[in-house]
């Protein structure tokens, strides 16, 4: 008797989407239109592509949605992992402490803007967000109790801004797609617009200062309500990579100082080389109170993030036990040996390789080879800080920045879109060659739908 097999082979790509559609929830996913998508299971990766249960191979280029450093299973960070391993798996950060988490915050620190003395260990972008919101809280309304002032409990923030989607990294958030629905749960704010939001024919630096005004104006409202000020400098990600003028983030510094508010720039996303410095605020040359820092920290492998905190900040939470002044913060993770480890080899990879200084040149490099698609009747704009870069292009129909990165997916190049706005942003080693196949790629595939 012979027996028909119905429906996918078990262990194929159409199998191993079933059982993902039976049991998963996917984040930032449709999944009412995701399996018509075509989705992609990977299966493994090395360098600067990752490869498909089908066997295709894809360049890597957006890093992992903004994560690798060096590419995929990078030796030197594949055997700290396993060297670390060997030696201690895990232990709590709670009154407790370990040589990796020690020397990750020493090295840190030492590429840290001049004042940051304090490391604290986080999970992930939104955690390390989530930790710097409370800081800045106890830390002014501590520092305001010593000094017979009152408390400060708004936070003042930027349209557009994204810096994570728990509930207080979403309270500072400004995007409307993807905070309007939580608003009546979050915590209390003041919004300005976005510096990167341009009028027509306005510069970008005409615009810092219409913002600022507009900042000034809302801190002198707030009559000193205001703990913080929260920003990410340079380039606002995942707003669709709107760029602003470094007089814009010397304008909030200066606007902490005038108001006494404390300065919170999250640099998630722009740190760690992404804007061809190691960190963005490096550009204006200022020293924020408190700067978060994660997704390519450990070279995109482990979950890792920190704050970094002026020791002013850190001193506010001492004092005698039972004045209950401590930093009741952390998770059963804080630390982690491993990530702790990975991170390490990757900041001295980073060193030894010079990997900034290629990320500055990898972004001009971008600008050169994005200059003809720009000036292209259906691109909108092209916008570039480093290695971060956004094309912004006109809709035609639905889902046009979509449809762009699926047609490079099938010239064998990833990439993500944001709305309408295509994102490059390769691992920061990458080479001359994959850097034209992906620039030359997502130039096809754009006047492929656009024309």
């Amino acid at each position: 008797m012979t027996t028909t097999r119905c429906g996918p082979t078990p262990g194929s790509t159409a199998a191993l989407v079933q059982r993902d559609l039976r049991v998963l929830w996917h984040p930032f996913t449709q999944h009412s239109v995701w399996p018509a998508d075509e989705p992609i299971v990977v299966d493994r990766a090395q360098g600067m592509y990752f490869w498909d249960t089908d066997g295709n191979r894809y360049l890597d280029g957006v890093s992992s949605l903004w994560l690798t450093v060096h590419g995929h299973r990078v030796p030197e960070i594949d055997e700290a992992v396993r060297a670390q391993l060997g030696r201690l798996d895990h232990t709590t950060f709670l009154g407790l402490s370990h040589q990796p988490g020690i020397e990750l915050a020493e090295k840190l620190l030492a590429t840290a803007p001049a004042g940051l003395s304090r490391v604290f260990f986080a999970g992930d972008g939104s955690s390390a967000v989530e930790a710097a919101l409370k800081m800045a809280f106890q830390a002014t309304a501590q520092s305001s109790a010593r000094s017979g002032g009152a408390s400060r409990s708004l936070y003042l923030h930027v349209a557009e801004g994204y810096h994570g989607d728990t509930l207080g990294s979403v309270s500072v958030g400004g995007m409307e797609l993807f905070h309007s629905t939580y608003r009546p749960i979050l915590i209390g704010t003041r919004m300005v617009s976005s510096p990167g939001v341009l009028a027509s024919g306005q510069s970008r630096a005409e615009r810092a200062v219409e913002v600022l005004a507009e900042m000034r104006l809302s801190l002198e409202e707030a009559e000193g309500a205001v703990c913080a000020v929260v920003i990410e400098p340079l380039v606002q990600a995942a707003g669709g990579m709107l760029t602003h003028d470094v007089s814009f983030v010397r304008g909030v510094r200066t606007l902490c100082d005038e108001f006494d508010a404390l300065m919170v720039v999250d640099e998630v996303a722009t740190g760690i080389g992404r804007t061809g410095r190691m960190w963005a605020v490096d550009h204006a040359g200022v020293t924020p109170d408190l700067m978060t820092c994660g997704k390519g920290l450990s070279g995109g492998y482990l979950p890792l993030s920190a704050v970094l905190a002026r020791e002013e900040v850190y001193e506010a939470f001492l004092g005698a036990p039972a004045e209950a002044r401590t930093f009741f913060h952390g998770h059963s993770y804080t630390a982690n040996p491993l990530c702790c480890a990975a991170a390490i080899a990757n900041l001295d990879l980073m060193v030894a390789r010079g990997t900034v200084a290629h990320a500055a040149r990898v972004g001009d490099r971008i600008g050169e080879l994005t200059a003809g698609i720009a000036a292209h009747e259906g691109v909108v704009e092209v916008r570039r800080v480093g290695t971060m870069t956004g094309i912004e292009v006109a809709a035609v129909g639905e889902r046009t920045g979509f449809a762009i990165c699926q047609a490079a997916r099938r010239r064998g190049v990833w990439v993500r879109p944001l709305g309408d706005v295509v994102v490059l942003m390769p691992p920061l080693a990458i080479g001359e060659d994959d850097l034209l196949t992906l620039c030359g790629v997502v130039e096809d595939s754009v006047r492929e739908v656009l024309g």
